[in-house]
């Protein structure tokens, strides 16, 4: 049995044994797998599977169904430790996608694509449990800004090895596919040796947490799982309808993406630390909508594929200050709430991943102005509901009406 640790204790280890190395270890290894498996999934389907609109619908269906039911996060933890899940679930990712290419079938690539949906999804579940449990709170803004580098430095290695390699080296499915995923699997059985077992200093709940008082974190979660859809869906959809891109230039985008990312994520870390989550959700949502409605403005004036992909980039950008939102719950949150309710918010950022893509295709033949029109009323909502975050979020102080009540209280008392 592996040895158990406090945070406290952890500070005398190597840093490289620290629990902040561990986040950032497997920070890097879930992206290697996933944007793997995200680069070659269209061209493998339809290559290796004959998939058509149809069977691609019902794969995406599915590698949704799990995020939607990352609530049961709240009974496995009965069993099983967050350290451990957060391990055995990038190692589900991994090892599925390693055999991805095995099983050139609808049946089979729904089943694989379920597991590494599930490996995926419980994963991200846990791991922000455990960040919030792990980093300091006035630390853990600049930390999470490393750990999106992290991620972002990984994709962009995945995505640049399969640009530059692939017909130079003669890749192939398998291979790719093996190796990525390999390679997280790997990543995860290091993680379960060579790491003690973390003690946070808080128990955490057992049980299905939802308490009045997180109400705005979860319509937080709610709006930004919806706003997410559409760009996931339509906006690199838009550059291939539209414009024509070819699968290199697409990739040149997401390269693109992931090198800003690792330049202004740690920068954007520290401004969060700095001027508090109220004000970087603002500024996110208030560029979010400037963002969706230059979208639409592709379609009424003309706008060319420069301009497009200027846009594609800076939304990605803006997207990565979602964690401020962490940071947010961190602040407010009970302790021992922090690992169910991260597996309640997770659902519920899933809740419009189940309908609203399909529902949205039919709009889009119709106006595509109009679905990111509708992006940037969504954008407008989140930013009414990030202005109710107070400017020092606390237990007691979880809204701006929090204030209001107890000035109203004062007031009546000082009659």
């Amino acid at each position: 049995m592996r040895r158990k640790m406090t945070l406290e204790e952890a500070k005398a280890l190597p840093l490289w044994r620290q629990p902040v190395a561990l986040l950032l270890l497997m920070a890097f290894a879930m992206p290697v797998s996933f944007a793997t498996w995200s680069a070659l999934l269209n061209n493998f389907v339809i290559e290796a599977a004959g998939f058509t609109g149809v069977e691609i619908g019902w794969l995406h269906t599915v590698r949704e169904i799990p995020g939607f039911f990352a609530v049961g996060v709240i009974a496995i933890i009965i069993f099983v430790r967050e350290q451990t899940l957060a391990l055995i679930s990038l190692a589900l990712l991994g090892i599925a996608t390693a055999v991805t290419a095995w099983f050139p079938s609808l049946t089979g690539l729904l089943v694989v694509t379920f597991l590494s949906s599930l490996g995926f999804h419980y994963y991200e579940t846990v791991n922000q449990s455990l960040q919030l449990q792990w980093l300091d709170k006035r630390r853990a803004p600049q930390i999470l800004g490393w750990v999106v580098a992290a991620g972002s430095a990984a994709s962009l290695i995945a995505y640049a090895t399969l640009v530059l390699g692939w017909k130079t080296l003669g890749l192939d499915y398998n291979t790719v596919y093996l190796a990525a995923g390999g390679f997280t699997a790997a990543v995860a059985l290091f993680g379960f040796l060579a790491y003690p077992q973390f003690e946070a200093p808080h128990p955490q709940l057992k049980r299905m947490v939802l308490r009045r008082r997180y109400w705005l974190y979860y319509l937080l979660q709610f709006m930004s799982g919806a706003r997410r859809q559409i760009f996931v869906v339509f906006a690199a959809f838009m550059m291939v309808e539209r414009f024509g891109f070819e699968v290199h230039e697409v990739t040149a985008l997401f390269l693109i993406n992931y090198v800003a990312n690792m330049i202004f994520g740690p920068l954007m870390g520290a401004l969060v630390g700095r001027f508090g989550e109220r004000r970087a959700l603002v500024f996110e949502y208030v560029g979010l909508m400037g963002v969706f409605l230059a979208y639409g403005g592709i379609y009424y004036f003309g706008w060319g594929a420069v301009v497009a992909a200027a846009l594609y980039v800076i939304d990605h950008l803006f997207f990565s200050l979602a964690f401020a939102m962490k940071t947010y719950f961190q602040k407010i949150a009970d302790p021992g709430d922090i690992a169910p309710t991260a597996a309640v918010a997770f659902t519920i950022n899933h809740i419009a991943a189940v309908f609203l893509p399909a529902a949205l295709g039919y709009l889009w033949v119709a106006s595509p102005a109009s679905v990111f029109g509708l992006a940037a009323a969504m954008a407008g909502v989140s930013l009414l509901l990030a202005l109710m975050i107070p400017r020092h979020p606390e237990p007691g102080n979880e809204t701006i009406f929090a204030l209001w009540r107890r000035r109203a209280s004062a007031a009546r008392a000082a009659q």
